[in-house]
C-alpha cells in the first residue's frame, strides 16, 4: 500500500465509505448499477430520478453514500436501502436519502472518453456539473494535485472517509481500478480475545471485545489469518473458556453482512492485543473490516481497553 503524499503526476480523491456504482442514461432509460452488474435502481429512486438532469448518452462512476443530520457517512443506512424496493425505497429516499459522487466521466453526450487521460475527463466532469447545476443528490467528488489538501483529508477521516484514492493524471479509465492506488487511514488500537477459529494450539483469527459502559464484553471485530509464528506466540497466552464466559451461545459471521456463521472456540477473556484497524465503524462501534496483528499485551490487563462506545452522531 502507498503512503499518504502525493506524488508529482498524480492526482488526488477521497476515498468514500460507500458503494461503488455506474449510473447511465440513454434516451431517458436510466441505468443504476453495481460494479458486478446488478441493477440497483429500484432501491435509490431519487438518484435514477435525479438522473434525467444528466446530458442524454452520459454515463459516470461514482460512489453511493448516506449522509447523517451530523455530516457523517452512515454505510450501515446505506446498505440497508439496498433490500427496500416499491414504497418502501421511495420512503427511505426521504428518510435517508443517497447521493452519488461522481468521481469519473465514462461517456458524454455519446461520446466515449474512457480513452481521455484523467486530466481531460476531471475537467470534463468539472464543466458537466457547471453546466447542469447539478445539486442533490449528485455530488462531485473533491480532486487534488495539492499534497497540503491530501494531508487536511487525512484529518477529516473522522466523518466516515476512509482514507485517499491517488489516480495518474495522464491514465486512461481502467474499469477495474488497476492503476489505482489507495491509503487508508488505519490506527492501532486494543483489544481483548473472546474467542478464535482454529484450534486453541494454532489459532487461525482472534475474534476481539470490549466491554461497554455497562461492563458487558461485546463483540467490535475479527482479525485478519495470523502469520504462523504470531499464532504460535498467542496460543501460549490462551486459556480455553470456562463456564460462563460471556460470550456462550453466541454466534458469530464470517465478514461484516455476511450470513455464514463461523466455527469458534471460546477463550478466556483475559488476554489484550494491539491490533490496526482502519476507520470503518457500524453504528455500535464495531470495526466493519479485519483488524491487522500487531502484538500481543500481556503487560496489559482488559481493564485497561478502552471501553466500547459507537461513534460520534
Amino acid at each position: 500500500m502507498p503512503g499518504p503524499d502525493l506524488r508529482p503526476g498524480w492526482a488526488g480523491e477521497p476515498k468514500w465509505d460507500g458503494f461503488r456504482a455506474l449510473v447511465s442514461v440513454d434516451a431517458g432509460r436510466v441505468l443504476l448499477r453495481s460494479m458486478r452488474g446488478t441493477d440497483i435502481g429500484p432501491s435509490f429512486p431519487e438518484v435514477v430520478g435525479g438522473a434525467m438532469r444528466l446530458p442524454d448518452a452520459t454515463a459516470l462512476d461514482g460512489e453511493l453514500v448516506v449522509w447523517d443530520a451530523a455530516g457523517r457517512l452512515t454505510f450501515e443506512r446505506l446498505q440497508n436501502r439496498l433490500a427496500r424496493r416499491g414504497a418502501g425505497a421511495a420512503r427511505a429516499a426521504e428518510e435517508w436519502p443517497a447521493h452519488f459522487v461522481a468521481f469519473d466521466l465514462l461517456r458524454l453526450s455519446g461520446t466515449d472518453t474512457t480513452r481521455w487521460p484523467y486530466r481531460r475527463r476531471r475537467a470534463a466532469l468539472e464543466s458537466m456539473f457547471t453546466a447542469r447545476r447539478l445539486s442533490a443528490p449528485w455530488a462531485l467528488c473533491p480532486s487534488t494535485t495539492d499534497p497540503d489538501t491530501v494531508r487536511e483529508w487525512l484529518t477529516s477521516a473522522s466523518v466516515g472517509m476512509e482514507g485517499v484514492v491517488f489516480k495518474r493524471l495522464e491514465d486512461a479509465y481502467r474499469p477495474s481500478v488497476r492503476g489505482w492506488e489507495k491509503y487508508k487511514v488505519r490506527e492501532t488500537s486494543s483489544a481483548i480475545v473472546g474467542a478464535i477459529t482454529g484450534s486453541l494450539a494454532a489459532p487461525r483469527t482472534l475474534l476481539l471485545g470490549r466491554y461497554d459502559t455497562e461492563g458487558r464484553l461485546q463483540y467490535v471485530g475479527r482479525t485478519t489469518t495470523l502469520a504462523q509464528a504470531a499464532g504460535a506466540a498467542v496460543a501460549g497466552l490462551l486459556t480455553a473458556g470456562r463456564r460462563g464466559h460471556p460470550w456462550t451461545g453466541w454466534s458469530f459471521s464470517v465478514g461484516w453482512g455476511s450470513q455464514e456463521k463461523l466455527n469458534v472456540t471460546l477463550v478466556e477473556p483475559e488476554l489484550v492485543v494491539e491490533v490496526g484497524v482502519d476507520v470503518a465503524r457500524d453504528a455500535s462501534g464495531r470495526w466493519r473490516h479485519p483488524a491487522r496483528w500487531h502484538r500481543a499485551r500481556p503487560d496489559l490487563s482488559p481493564a485497561d481497553v478502552p471501553r466500547l462506545t459507537s461513534p460520534p452522531h
